[in-house]
């Protein structure tokens, strides 16, 4: 038998000696007969996809630019971290007879801003811009969050009529390109949120590409039609605490001291980052590197930031540490996708979450409809990342007005409605079960990690040792 084996029966190559130890033993310590992956021709370090994206970039002599969020890295999870609720030396609360309190006030730093914003729940609509969204999707997400007493947030690119008239309260982002950026719209504003960062694409500016620059898109930005709009990094006008404290104080004047001024943040150096802007800022947005947006180099998604679990702790940390705990107010984001992520995030010190790509889902984002405008751009439902094409084939996406006609805002409202609502609920159910008569009592002892890594990263005592680990 063993004359019979020739070298070509091995698509690996392996020697006489070896095809007959295969047989009749083992190689390299593997049982008879059992191949490895690369007797299959796959490597772990050359995978499809690292192929793949070397013959991408060898036709097009440039990185590749996706939508969406992190795909090809696996984060620190927010699945391993558990809550433990009261059994007997806690009371639970009674689900239905007991309350639960979700109220949460925004910028009521003492003696600094005369209207701070109340919020029914802890939870609000992330800054996405008109441009990257359509006016259909942002009026949607604005209806959707005033039916549950909520707000959202502007985005780059100045202030949508539509938005500012269907969202109770909004917040007015700043970037560094200031586009769009009006007096009088920071003056209708509820608030004004400063972009330092975001978690996506910490360290670089917004991409919106030019299939995406509208007429309508251009006159707000003032930008050509069709051209690819790549915003500034850095703000022109500070460049540390001082100056930022300087602009500050110019934009509470602007707005007679009313309204309350969140900076957002990219996380990757959270207890510096954070304590340098507790100094100026009444409200500070951390968002991690699961954060979702329109588009963004690939790179950059997958390779830059800290994941947001393990960033709350040592942003709370650092608000403690300078003094400004229960007076600087704290909101996550990246990557939050129910209430058990968010009752987790207000578990390790935030405030209030903040949630983008999961409200994209709830207006329709990657639904199973319009199949073949999903293939036609080399994807299908539930597997879509293709936001910066402008082709999104559910209108959510996109500036053409054709697709855009697809999501209809009242029933898209009514989703986002619902999905806050659930949210809520789950949060407060897990608040119950741990014996906290608000949300915003969860606190780091309700929660136990269920690997080293979640333990080590977040501070969170492993379950079944209770303490944390330390590597």
């Amino acid at each position: 038998m063993a004359d019979d084996l020739s070298i070509n029966d091995s698509p690996n190559g392996l020697s006489h000696e070896d095809l007959v130890a295969l047989r009749d033993g083992a190689v390299d310590g593997r049982p008879a007969g059992i191949p490895t992956s690369y007797d299959h021709g796959e490597s772990i370090r050359w995978t499809p996809k690292d192929i793949a994206d070397i013959h991408a970039m060898s036709r097009l002599g440039r990185y590749q630019i996706r939508g969406f969020t992190t795909a090809n890295r696996r984060m620190a999870n927010w699945n391993d971290l558990v809550f433990v609720p009261a059994t007997a030396t806690r009371l639970p609360l009674e689900g239905y007879r007991e309350s639960c309190d979700t109220k949460t006030v925004l910028g009521d730093r003492p003696g600094l801003v005369s209207n701070p914003i109340e919020l029914d729940i802890p939870i609000y609509i992330a800054s996405m811009s008109f441009g990257a969204l359509s006016a259909s999707a942002k009026a949607a997400l604005g209806r959707g969050a005033s039916k549950v007493g909520t707000m959202t947030c502007s985005g780059e690119g100045g202030m949508l009529p539509e938005e500012r008239e269907a969202s109770k309260t909004m917040v007015y982002q700043m970037t560094p390109s200031r586009y769009g950026l009006d007096l009088e719209h920071l003056r209708q504003a509820d608030g004004i949120e400063i972009v330092i960062g975001q978690g996506a694409k910490p360290g670089t500016g917004g991409l919106l590409l030019g299939m995406k620059i509208s007429d309508r898109v251009a006159r707000m930005r003032s930008l050509p039609v069709g051209v690819d709009q790549r915003s500034t990094v850095r703000h022109p006008d500070f460049l540390g605490a001082d100056d930022l404290l300087i602009k500050i104080e110019e934009l509470r004047e602007a707005t007679d001291y009313r309204i309350p001024i969140f900076v957002k943040l990219g996380a990757t150096r959270p207890r510096f980052d954070v304590a340098m802007a507790a100094k100026v800022a009444d409200v500070i947005v951390l968002d991690g590197a699961e954060g979702g947006t329109g588009a963004s180099p690939e790179l950059l998604l997958d390779h830059t930031g800290i994941p947001t679990m393990t960033a709350i702790p040592a942003a709370r940390e650092a608000l403690e540490e300078s003094g400004m705990s229960g007076e600087v107010k704290l909101v996550a984001a990246g990557g939050i996708r129910n209430g058990t992520d968010a009752a987790k995030a207000l578990a390790l010190g935030a405030d209030a979450v903040m949630i983008g790509t999961a409200a994209l889902m709830a207006l329709g984002c990657n639904s199973p409809r319009y199949l073949e405008d999903y293939q036609k751009i080399g994807t299908s439902p539930g597997k879509c990342h293709h936001c910066h094409t402008g082709r999104c084939p559910v209108g959510i996406t996109t500036q053409d007005p054709f697709l855009e006609t697809r999501l209809h805002v009242d029933p898209a409202a009514d989703r986002v409605a619902r999905y806050l609502t659930a949210m809520t609920m789950e949060i407060t159910m897990l608040a119950k079960a741990c014996g906290k008569s608000s949300v915003h009592n969860l606190e780091m002892e309700d929660l136990r990690a269920l690997s080293l890594d979640s333990s080590a990263l977040t501070g969170v005592k492993l379950a079944g040792v209770d303490r944390p680990f330390t590597w």
